[in-house]
Protein backbone atom coordinates (compact mmCIF):
# COMPACT_ATOMS: atom_id res chain seq x y z
CA UNK A 1 0.00 0.00 0.00
CA UNK A 2 2.82 2.41 0.86
CA UNK A 3 4.39 2.02 -2.59
CA UNK A 4 1.08 2.71 -4.34
CA UNK A 5 0.37 5.81 -2.23
CA UNK A 6 3.87 7.20 -2.73
CA UNK A 7 3.76 6.60 -6.46
CA UNK A 8 0.49 8.51 -6.73
CA UNK A 9 1.92 11.39 -4.70
CA UNK A 10 5.08 11.39 -6.77
CA UNK A 11 3.14 11.58 -10.05
CA UNK A 12 1.17 14.53 -8.72
CA UNK A 13 4.11 16.48 -7.33
CA UNK A 14 6.37 16.13 -10.38
CA UNK A 15 3.88 18.41 -12.18
CA UNK A 16 4.30 21.21 -9.63
CA UNK A 17 6.65 24.11 -10.52
CA UNK A 18 7.80 24.78 -6.93
CA UNK A 19 9.41 21.38 -6.37
CA UNK A 20 11.78 19.17 -8.36
CA UNK A 21 11.78 15.47 -7.44
CA UNK A 22 14.03 12.60 -8.41
CA UNK A 23 13.94 9.04 -7.12
CA UNK A 24 17.23 7.80 -5.69
CA UNK A 25 18.19 4.63 -7.60
CA UNK A 26 14.55 4.38 -8.70
CA UNK A 27 13.57 3.69 -5.07
CA UNK A 28 10.11 5.08 -4.36
CA UNK A 29 11.00 5.27 -0.65
CA UNK A 30 13.94 7.65 -1.23
CA UNK A 31 13.48 11.04 -2.88
CA UNK A 32 15.90 13.79 -3.76
CA UNK A 33 14.03 17.08 -3.63
CA UNK A 34 14.70 20.62 -4.77
CA UNK A 35 12.42 23.13 -3.03
CA UNK A 36 11.98 26.30 -5.06
CA UNK A 37 10.76 29.49 -3.38
CA UNK A 38 8.54 31.39 -5.82
CA UNK A 39 7.26 34.05 -3.44
CA UNK A 40 9.10 37.29 -4.38
CA UNK A 41 8.47 38.68 -0.90
CA UNK A 42 10.37 35.83 0.75
CA UNK A 43 13.95 36.15 2.00
CA UNK A 44 14.53 32.81 0.29
CA UNK A 45 13.12 33.83 -3.10
CA UNK A 46 15.02 32.33 -6.02
CA UNK A 47 16.67 29.61 -3.97
CA UNK A 48 16.93 25.96 -4.94
CA UNK A 49 17.10 24.09 -1.65
CA UNK A 50 18.19 20.51 -2.15
CA UNK A 51 17.00 17.95 0.39
CA UNK A 52 16.45 14.25 0.98
CA UNK A 53 13.25 12.50 2.01
CA UNK A 54 13.17 8.94 3.28
CA UNK A 55 9.85 7.15 3.78
CA UNK A 56 9.13 4.31 6.20
CA UNK A 57 7.71 1.05 4.92
CA UNK A 58 4.49 1.67 6.86
CA UNK A 59 3.90 5.10 5.30
CA UNK A 60 1.58 6.97 5.79
CA UNK A 61 1.17 5.71 9.34
CA UNK A 62 4.62 7.02 10.24
CA UNK A 63 6.17 10.29 9.05
CA UNK A 64 8.98 10.59 6.51
CA UNK A 65 12.44 11.90 7.35
CA UNK A 66 13.51 15.19 5.82
CA UNK A 67 17.00 16.70 5.69
CA UNK A 68 18.50 19.59 3.74
CA UNK A 69 21.65 18.65 1.84
CA UNK A 70 23.02 22.17 2.42
CA UNK A 71 22.06 23.25 5.96
CA UNK A 72 20.35 26.64 6.06
CA UNK A 73 20.99 29.22 8.75
CA UNK A 74 17.56 29.15 10.31
CA UNK A 75 16.22 28.93 13.88
CA UNK A 76 14.37 25.67 13.17
CA UNK A 77 17.05 23.87 11.16
CA UNK A 78 19.79 21.90 12.90
CA UNK A 79 23.39 22.32 11.73
CA UNK A 80 23.21 18.88 10.05
CA UNK A 81 20.20 19.94 7.95
CA UNK A 82 17.48 18.20 9.92
CA UNK A 83 14.29 20.10 10.68
CA UNK A 84 12.51 20.84 13.92
CA UNK A 85 8.91 20.95 12.71
CA UNK A 86 5.81 19.47 14.31
CA UNK A 87 4.37 17.90 11.17
CA UNK A 88 7.33 15.49 10.97
CA UNK A 89 7.01 14.35 14.58
CA UNK A 90 5.42 10.98 15.39
CA UNK A 91 1.61 10.90 15.79
CA UNK A 92 -0.03 11.71 19.12
CA UNK A 93 0.33 14.43 21.73
CA UNK A 94 3.65 15.13 23.43
CA UNK A 95 3.39 16.50 26.96
CA UNK A 96 7.08 17.38 27.04
CA UNK A 97 6.95 19.66 23.98
CA UNK A 98 3.35 20.73 24.42
CA UNK A 99 2.54 19.78 20.82
CA UNK A 100 -1.03 18.75 20.12
CA UNK A 101 -1.86 15.68 18.06
CA UNK A 102 -3.41 17.95 15.42
CA UNK A 103 -0.04 19.67 14.93
CA UNK A 104 1.94 16.46 14.47
CA UNK A 105 2.03 13.80 11.79
CA UNK A 106 -1.11 11.82 11.02
CA UNK A 107 -1.96 9.31 8.28
CA UNK A 108 -4.07 12.05 6.69
CA UNK A 109 -0.94 14.08 5.93
CA UNK A 110 0.82 13.81 2.60
CA UNK A 111 4.18 14.79 1.13
CA UNK A 112 2.70 17.95 -0.35
CA UNK A 113 1.47 19.17 3.03
CA UNK A 114 4.93 18.52 4.53
CA UNK A 115 6.74 20.47 1.81
CA UNK A 116 4.30 23.39 1.98
CA UNK A 117 4.75 23.50 5.76
CA UNK A 118 8.52 23.61 5.31
CA UNK A 119 8.29 26.47 2.81
CA UNK A 120 6.06 28.35 5.25
CA UNK A 121 8.48 27.70 8.09
CA UNK A 122 11.35 29.36 6.23
CA UNK A 123 9.77 32.81 6.53
CA UNK A 124 7.79 32.14 9.70
CA UNK A 125 10.38 30.78 12.09
CA UNK A 126 9.42 29.50 15.53
CA UNK A 127 12.04 31.22 17.70
CA UNK A 128 10.60 30.16 21.07
CA UNK A 129 12.08 26.64 20.73
CA UNK A 130 14.91 26.93 18.20
CA UNK A 131 17.01 24.08 16.87
CA UNK A 132 19.71 26.67 16.08
CA UNK A 133 19.85 29.01 19.09
CA UNK A 134 22.34 31.41 17.48
CA UNK A 135 20.12 31.85 14.44
CA UNK A 136 17.12 32.49 16.67
CA UNK A 137 18.97 35.16 18.64
CA UNK A 138 20.28 36.85 15.49
CA UNK A 139 16.84 36.89 13.87
CA UNK A 140 15.46 38.75 16.90
CA UNK A 141 18.36 41.10 17.64
CA UNK A 142 20.21 41.55 14.33
CA UNK A 143 17.65 41.01 11.56
CA UNK A 144 19.78 42.73 8.89
CA UNK A 145 22.74 40.49 9.62
CA UNK A 146 20.42 37.47 9.56
CA UNK A 147 19.03 38.63 6.20
CA UNK A 148 22.55 38.91 4.79
CA UNK A 149 23.38 35.32 5.79
CA UNK A 150 20.13 34.05 4.27
CA UNK A 151 20.84 35.85 1.00
CA UNK A 152 24.21 34.13 0.88
CA UNK A 153 22.47 30.79 1.51
CA UNK A 154 20.18 31.48 -1.43
CA UNK A 155 23.08 32.19 -3.79
CA UNK A 156 24.99 29.09 -2.68
CA UNK A 157 21.85 26.96 -3.11
CA UNK A 158 21.79 27.76 -6.83
CA UNK A 159 24.88 25.60 -7.24
CA UNK A 160 22.61 22.59 -6.72
CA UNK A 161 20.31 23.39 -9.66
CA UNK A 162 20.50 20.29 -11.90
CA UNK A 163 22.09 20.71 -15.31
CA UNK A 164 19.44 21.52 -17.87
CA UNK A 165 16.81 22.35 -15.27
CA UNK A 166 15.07 25.67 -15.94
CA UNK A 167 14.11 27.54 -12.79
CA UNK A 168 10.48 28.69 -12.88
CA UNK A 169 9.62 32.31 -12.18
CA UNK A 170 6.84 33.89 -10.18
CA UNK A 171 5.27 35.26 -13.37
CA UNK A 172 5.28 31.87 -15.07
CA UNK A 173 3.43 30.22 -12.20
CA UNK A 174 0.80 32.87 -11.59
CA UNK A 175 -2.66 31.43 -12.21
CA UNK A 176 -4.59 33.54 -14.69
CA UNK A 177 -8.27 34.08 -13.98
CA UNK A 178 -10.70 32.37 -16.33
CA UNK A 179 -12.29 34.87 -18.69
CA UNK A 180 -15.91 34.18 -19.52
CA UNK A 181 -17.86 35.88 -22.30
CA UNK A 182 -21.55 36.13 -21.42
CA UNK A 183 -22.53 38.16 -24.48
CA UNK A 184 -24.31 35.22 -26.17
CA UNK A 185 -25.74 33.72 -23.03
CA UNK A 186 -29.37 34.60 -23.70
CA UNK A 187 -29.10 33.68 -27.36
CA UNK A 188 -27.87 30.21 -26.43
CA UNK A 189 -30.20 29.76 -23.49
CA UNK A 190 -33.12 27.34 -23.69
CA UNK A 191 -35.01 29.21 -20.97
CA UNK A 192 -38.49 30.40 -22.06
CA UNK A 193 -39.04 34.12 -22.01
CA UNK A 194 -42.34 33.83 -20.14
CA UNK A 195 -40.52 32.38 -17.12
CA UNK A 196 -39.00 35.81 -16.59
CA UNK A 197 -42.28 37.66 -17.41
CA UNK A 198 -41.00 38.70 -20.83
CA UNK A 199 -43.55 38.39 -23.71
CA UNK A 200 -47.17 37.35 -23.35
CA UNK A 201 -48.15 34.04 -24.92
CA UNK A 202 -51.07 33.59 -27.31
CA UNK A 203 -52.92 31.77 -24.58
CA UNK A 204 -52.68 34.77 -22.28
CA UNK A 205 -54.06 37.04 -25.03
CA UNK A 206 -57.03 34.72 -25.58
CA UNK A 207 -57.91 34.89 -21.90
CA UNK A 208 -57.92 38.67 -22.04
CA UNK A 209 -60.27 38.62 -25.07
CA UNK A 210 -62.67 36.30 -23.31
CA UNK A 211 -62.80 38.53 -20.26
CA UNK A 212 -63.58 41.57 -22.45
CA UNK A 213 -66.45 39.78 -24.25
CA UNK A 214 -68.07 38.79 -20.97
CA UNK A 215 -68.16 42.39 -19.78
CA UNK A 216 -69.92 43.52 -23.00
CA UNK A 217 -72.70 40.95 -22.61
CA UNK A 218 -73.44 42.08 -19.06
CA UNK A 219 -73.81 45.71 -20.24
CA UNK A 220 -76.31 44.70 -22.98
CA UNK A 221 -78.49 42.73 -20.50
CA UNK A 222 -78.60 45.73 -18.21
CA UNK A 223 -79.84 48.02 -21.02
CA UNK A 224 -82.66 45.60 -21.96
CA UNK A 225 -83.92 45.49 -18.40
CA UNK A 226 -84.06 49.29 -18.26
CA UNK A 227 -86.11 49.50 -21.55
CA UNK A 228 -88.65 46.92 -20.31
CA UNK A 229 -89.06 48.85 -17.11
Amino acid sequence: MAERILMNEYRTLVKEPWVNIELENEDIFRWTIGLIVLNPDSLYYGGYFKASMKFPKNYPFSPPEFCFRRPLYHPNIYPDGRLCISILHAPGEDEMSGELASERWSPAQRVESVLISILSLLDDAEVSSPANVDAGVMLRKEPQKYKSIVQNNVEVSKEDIPEGFVMPTHQQTTVKPIEKDDSDFWAESDVDDDVFGGSDSDEDLDVDDQDTGSDDEEEEDEEEKQEQA
